[in-house]
């Protein structure tokens, strides 16, 4: 008995056939054949449209978020600035009125001085 060694042919034919088998059980297990297939990809879109609106809900919130964040802070600063004017307007009216007092203290000050000095003059003319 002599054996018969497959040729190229052959071989090119077997590997054919092996690919072709191959591709038929793929069909076979097509999603496209499974009556779940098209329910569990209703039930994935589903999903990630829940997904997607629950996130646009977060990015909604965490926006409204900072937005107050920033109106607060802008409100802080506002606050802030408004408490600086004010006690750099106290801080110039207090020198204001030192100022003023000062000039007033100086006035009569030498109103002393020339009365002392006036005074001083009368009694040297009447000796």
């Amino acid at each position: 008995m002599t054996r018969k060694e497959p040729d190229f042919a052959d071989r090119l034919e077997a590997q054919r056939k092996a690919k072709q088998a191959l591709l038929e059980r793929a069909r076979a297990k097509a999603p496209v054949n499974d009556p779940e297939f098209a329910a569990r990809q209703e039930a994935r879109r589903r999903a990630a449209e829940e997904r997607e609106r629950r996130e646009a809900e977060r990015k909604a919130a965490k926006a409204a978020e900072a937005e107050r964040l920033a109106a607060e802070k802008a409100a802080q600063e506002a606050a802030r600035r408004a408490a600086e004017e004010a006690e750099r307007a106290a801080r110039e009216a207090a020198a204001a009125a030192e100022a003023e007092r000062q000039a007033a203290l100086l006035a009569d000050q030498k109103a002393r001085r020339d009365a002392r000095y006036a005074a001083r003059k009368a009694r040297a003319k009447k000796r």
